[in-house]
């Protein structure tokens, strides 16, 4: 039957729902590709090395310069993102809902900063800190991880408990129109192995009717996958939400070691069994035949997923990023720069005009010309200015990092002007509104969530577990063994390192102001102040609660302490000098009780 051509629906069995979900993306995958595009010009921009790859490439200018300045931006903003969301070794707390979960703060933030003490925990906010600044929009999630192996003597060594993944903005689609990310259904696409699909049914064991379920689709799915490699003709398809992003066609598809897994989150309605499935996870493998089907388990009621945008739009969950606005600037300051230096080549080795006869020449220092009675060679030099170029340059670049939300002094460099401390303080805090408005933003929709997430995770699938504990005090590792039961609790973890970061601050620049005024030098004012208070103030503003350096008149008991340090080693000294030689302090000590001893009659 060569040449045939074989209709898909002849080779593969639908389930109803799974085509339903495969539907939903490729609609709303469709619906974005507007911005996906403008995304990939970006990321164009930011990666280039020369204009040939950018739309600069279509310019006819002989020099293809291309100035990073949206790559600098983009890493000046991550670097200080990272710098101020972690600026200390705690940076969260525990918040509990009652005095009973406050009493289980010490317990839950150890817990919860042995999680993060591990490195893949700021590598993967990392991630999500370029695709806030990439994209304009950030998602992660959350998920259990048991990296344990065994070691010859049979103990096994390795991290158990909660992770936070990072979801790439071009792998999952949702309602762009939806009210809030948290109640939109949300489908996440991700590329596996045959193999490694292999173990995730295996993951499936401890739940029978799962796994069982699970192993009669790999089954399916090897027999289809055999059955279109020994048809020799062509396999039409007609529904154009089985177009795989990055296969030619679907058979190519089923031809790879590939499987797509399409995993829905939120409430769908099944018309085959007429149900409404709400909060509800549901694995799509092919496109077209559910692999896994059941309630979400988390706590909070929705799939565990948190999401920021660097720029709302308004009606539409995908954001702008800082970099979007500023990619026609980029687009002109390679423009210029080239142009400038299409001119610098111009200048350096100009056209010649020539007129009449005019024998062949080298053109050359010290080369001789030959021409008739009226030939002549002429240079033609452009009308060109260098300084203006390069002033119109530097305005655009100094634009684009006031408009990205990245000030100057982010950098290290003051604005021009003489200015006291006080202003200078002053116009930085101005000036980075926007970039303390941004990671407070990040820090809110994206950091908390994903740690409450994570703690929730615990609380639903921890063992006994010992974490390592740093002791302040005396500096030493102290290990701790916990159960679910002690990280159970009412309440939310907060960060609050950036939220607090450029306030505290301006806090301790007001002070310092304050005391070197001439109002806070009156004595009529100082006696109205309390130093304990103040202390108090500053021990919570500096963040030293944990090294005690402010406690109620301490330097009285120290002061104390230290004279009566002092006068034992006074009379130590005076003992020393008052011995004669030959003997010790001990030997005169015992003579002299032998002379203050009195006789007994």
């Amino acid at each position: 039957m060569v040449g045939k051509v074989l209709d898909l629906k002849d080779i593969i069995i639908e389930d109803q729902l799974g085509t339903r979900i495969a539907e939903h993306w490729h609609t709303w995958n469709n619906s974005r590709q507007n911005w996906l595009n403008e995304k990939k010009e970006v990321r164009e921009y930011v990666y280039a090395t020369d204009t040939r790859r950018t739309t600069n490439g279509a310019l006819p200018w002989k020099n293809t310069t291309h100035i990073p300045k949206l790559c600098q931006i983009r890493d000046n903003l991550y670097a200080n993102y990272l710098a101020s969301m972690f600026p200390k070794r705690k940076w969260m707390v525990w918040e509990g809902e009652t005095e009973t979960d406050q009493d289980k703060e010490e317990v839950i933030s150890n817990y919860m900063q042995w999680v993060v003490s591990h490195g893949w925990f700021k590598e993967e906010v990392g991630k999500l800190v370029l695709d806030y600044i990439d994209y304009g929009t950030c998602i992660g999630t959350v998920e259990w991880v048991d990296e344990r192996v065994e070691l010859e003597d049979k103990t096994q060594v390795g991290y158990v408990g909660p992770k936070i993944r990072r979801i790439s903005p071009t792998d999952i689609v949702f309602n762009p129109v939806s009210p809030s990310f948290t109640k939109t259904p949300k489908i996440v696409r991700s590329l596996v192995t045959m193999g490694e699909m292999k173990d995730i049914i295996e993951g499936f064991s401890n739940d029978s009717e799962a796994y069982e379920q699970a192993k009669e689709i790999f089954k399916y799915m090897r027999e289809i996958r055999s059955e279109q490699a020994e048809y020799v003709g062509n396999i039409e398809v007609k529904d154009d939400y089985y177009s795989l992003d990055g296969f030619d066609s679907y058979r190519h598809y089923l031809s790879s070691d590939y499987v797509e897994l399409l995993t829905f989150y939120g409430d769908i309605y099944d018309h085959e069994t007429d149900t409404l499935l709400k909060n509800y996870v549901i694995t799509v493998v092919d496109r077209h035949k559910v692999l896994y089907k059941k309630p979400n388990q988390s706590f909070f009621g929705y799939a565990p997923f948190a999401s920021a945008v660097w720029r709302v739009r308004q009606d539409n969950l995908w954001g702008m990023g800082p970099l979007d606005n500023l990619l026609g600037m980029q687009y002109r300051i390679d423009s210029v720069e080239n142009q400038k230096a299409d001119m610098i080549d111009l200048t350096t080795v100009p056209p010649l005009k020539i007129k009449g006869y005019v024998e062949d020449f080298e053109w050359g220092p010290m080369e001789k010309i030959y021409v008739g009675d009226e030939g002549d060679v002429d240079i033609l030099l452009p009308n060109f200015n260098s300084v203006a170029h390069n002033v119109e340059i530097q305005t655009y670049e100094n634009r684009m990092e006031e408009m990205a939300g990245s000030p100057k002094e982010a950098m290290g460099f003051r604005t021009p002007g003489e200015k006291t401390a006080y202003e200078v303080q002053r116009l930085e805090n101005a000036a980075a509104r926007i970039f303390q408005s941004k990671i407070a933003q990040f820090e809110e929709q994206v950091t908390e969530p994903l740690l409450n997430f994570m703690l929730e995770l615990a609380k639903r699938n921890m063992n006994k577990t010992v974490i390592r504990v740093i002791d302040d005090e005396f500096k030493i590792s102290v290990f701790q063994d916990l159960t679910a039961n002690d990280i159970t609790g009412a309440g939310r973890i907060k960060p609050i390192a950036a939220r607090h970061f450029a306030e505290k601050a301006e806090f301790i620049q007001n002070i310092n102001n304050f005391y070197s005024s001439g109002v806070g030098m009156d004595p009529e004012v100082r006696i109205h102040l309390s130093s304990v208070k103040l202390a108090d103030m500053i021990n919570s503003v500096l963040d030293a609660e944990d090294y005690e350096i402010f406690t109620p008149y301490i330097r009285l008991t120290e002061q104390a302490e230290a004279q009566k340090l002092q006068g034992v080693q006074q009379e130590d000294v005076m003992m020393n000098a008052m011995t004669p030689a030959g003997l010790t302090p001990d030997d005169v000590e015992l003579a002299a009780e032998d002379f203050n001893v009195e006789e007994q009659p």
